[in-house]
């Protein structure tokens, strides 16, 4: 038993006790078998059951170890895939069976039993994916949400695809799409299909609904090889109370707070107590485990604004404990995974969320922006004859922005409880729904900042989501929802193959309103930049048509449409500009510039147009003239010298 890991975990400062607790096959005395460890402080008795001793606890009584509460027991002849559960039994006499917190795989639901897995038999082959990984910060980032239980679902049983059915599915989807990272809903065990993964009963284990560990390294595996990352949802907050999970483990709140008032959680768990050292170390060590063991690119961790206030009410003031252990995890994991992405769900205000801990920041890299996403979505709700009041909403986020590194997420949470879909709570009837759902589009991919959209977005899908049914793929054969699919992946493919689109996300240079300030009508221009390009974002959140339209341009020269939301093929209006449109030079400035471009305006239209930056042209001299020159000066010089003699 490792000594070290043993002390750090005890100190709360420990990111691998997967490596000395749960169950690992091993050869002891020349005798193959499982080495089994586990932490019960309060536990007067603990023996390991299963299949394999038919329940029976009399032969396997784990012996405590001279670490404190800390039990362990060898027994020989177990292999993969065998049953088991620590029988524990309390000072008060009590006796029940636990799933082990360790686990790195579970039986399927409504089982609860833990089962031997052999994490060395996983294989990679993503050496180039691993050495070349960065943060991204000025890379695309364009994440596709994924519920895998939803995606795609067999037509004859409603099984949900397995994580080997979705290598050759949902991978090549997300590549065509323009997708850069897939973000799964939680992947650890969890007992209520419901709850999609957010109550957690395994925090080492891969969820057995849609394969082994094996099968789902070996999808992250081939999304590696194909150029995508793999983000995965982490909740450190809760965890669920089921009898056979972490509540009163030993007989005692060894995980959850020790009054009922702290520990019971709004959704139904129990928070875990991050002041005890213990709990951070097992909750540090789990992202540690998904990162090293799977290769995960990133995590997203789940309701931080629970983390930093109690029960996340402001009132009752910031939780320190929680606080201290966010920034104690950020610090460590950005250590230990340079590369690694630690994205905040943060619905909070809370400063410096993605400012370095080194500065007195929670260390994470990016935060969900939940305030341009409410902003948004309202003002696309609202009719337009009342958006002149509304205006502000759009040109905020911009006040702000810079204060973080910010994500823009429509995410699942915003297509649920009565919510509607996103193309679902736009204004209007069926068409004027489609057309300022594009618009909303062509917005959040000009917007600075990363983006993410729940699966199904893509679609156009006026049905919630819902955890037992599959996507409404047969939208598809209705032309319109084919064209907004079409719409949406010439957005994604465009945004990623354009820097100046996310290479300065997080500097001033990369973004600059055109015209904030035209609430009358109800346009917006804006433009990003690059080393190489111009690229305009014109929006109109009206019915109104223009036929012609003078917008100020940072530059001389030809301004082509790269996508326009009113394009025939989109199922638009059609009231575009084809072709290329040459700026022209104004008597006066139109919005603080000398040049401007006179463009068609479709009603709901929203466009991006391209203009490739024009270098400086170099002054050069021949060799003859400089030699002339250098000549003639000679010559001056001796004249001036000899002028100076004769004086």
């Amino acid at each position: 038993m490792n000594k070290k890991i043993i002390e750090n975990f005890h100190k709360g400062h420990c990111l691998d006790a997967y490596k000395v607790f749960g169950a690992h096959l091993v050869t002891e005395n020349n005798e193959k078998g499982v080495r089994f460890t586990v932490y019960a402080p309060h536990a007067v008795k603990i023996s390991v059951v299963g299949d394999f001793n038919n329940w029976y606890e009399g032969n396997h009584q784990m012996p405590k170890t001279e670490f404190d509460g800390i039990y362990s027991l060898f027994v020989p002849g177990l292999k993969q895939y065998d049953t088991y559960k620590f029988r524990i039994e309390d000072r008060y006499g009590n006796t029940f069976d636990k799933a082990d917190p360790y686990a790195y795989f579970n039986e399927l639901r409504p089982q609860t039993a833990s089962l031997v897995y052999d994490l060395s038999s996983i294989k990679w082959s993503d050496k180039t994916w691993m050495k070349s990984r960065t943060k991204n910060f000025d890379k695309p980032v364009n994440i596709y949400e994924v519920f895998a239980g939803g995606w795609r679902r067999h037509e004859d049983d409603d099984r949900p695809y397995s994580f080997e059915e979705l290598k050759g599915t949902l991978i090549p989807y997300v590549i065509e799409n323009g997708f850069t990272h897939i973000e799964f809903m939680p992947l650890t065990e969890y007992p209520y299909d419901g709850s999609w993964g957010y109550q957690v009963s395994g925090y080492f284990a891969c969820t057995s609904r849609f394969g082994n560990p094996t099968e789902l390294a070996s999808f992250i595996n081939e999304c590696h090889k194909n150029n995508i990352g793999v983000i995965m949802d982490m909740v450190p907050v809760h965890f669920v109370k089921d009898n056979h999970g972490l509540r009163l483990f030993d007989g005692e709140p060894l995980y959850e707070y020790d009054y009922e008032h702290d520990a019971n959680s709004q959704w139904g768990t129990l928070n875990f107590d991050l002041w005890k050292e213990e709990v951070r170390s097992f909750l540090m060590s789990s992202a540690a485990f998904w990162c090293d063991v799977y290769h995960i690119d990133g995590i997203r961790i789940d309701a931080v604004s629970n983390l930093i206030y109690w029960h996340g009410n402001r009132d009752r003031g910031t939780n320190e404990g929680s606080l201290n252990f966010i920034k104690r995890m950020n610090y460590n994991l950005n250590e230990k995974f340079p590369t690694v992405m630690l994205i905040a769900e943060d619905s909070s205000d809370y400063p410096k969320v993605t400012d370095s801990t080194l500065n007195d920041g929670l260390g994470f890299d990016y935060k969900w922006d939940l305030g341009w996403m409410n902003d948004t979505l309202k003002y696309y709700k609202t009719d337009p004859i009342y958006r002149f009041w509304d205006h502000n909403k759009i040109t905020f986020s911009m006040a702000y922005f810079y204060s973080e590194r910010f994500l823009m997420p429509f995410s699942h949470d915003e297509v649920v409880h009565g919510k509607k879909t996103i193309v679902d709570q736009m204004w209007g009837n069926y068409d004027q729904k489609f057309a300022q759902v594009r618009n909303l589009y062509v917005y959040m991919f000009a917007h600075p900042g990363k983006k993410l959209n729940f699966m199904g977005n893509e679609l156009a899908m006026f049905r919630e989501f819902d955890e037992d049914r599959e996507l409404d793929w047969m939208l598809l054969e209705y032309g319109r929802h084919n064209a907004f699919a079409r719409f949406f992946r010439d957005l994604g493919q465009i945004y990623i193959s354009h820097p100046a689109l996310y290479k300065y996300d997080y500097e001033h240079k990369g973004f600059r309103w055109i015209d904030a300030d035209n609430a009358d009508q109800s346009i917006y221009s804006f433009y990003r930049e690059d080393e190489n390009e111009y690229i305009i974002c014109v929006m109109n959140l009206t019915g109104n048509t223009y036929e012609e339209f003078l917008i100020g341009v940072p530059q001389r020269g030809s301004y082509k449409e790269l996508i326009n939301s009113e394009w025939s093929i989109y199922d638009g209006c059609d009231f575009c500009n084809y072709k290329p449109v040459r700026s022209k030079k104004q008597k006066k400035p139109v919005h603080g510039y000398e040049n401007a471009i006179n463009i068609r305006i479709a009603p709901f239209g929203a466009m991006l147009l391209s203009c490739k930056k024009t270098k400086p042209r170099k002054k050069t001299t021949t060799r003859k003239k400089a030699t002339t020159k250098k000549a003639a000066t000679k010559k001056v010089a001796k004249t001036t010298k000899k002028g100076e003699k004769n004086v």
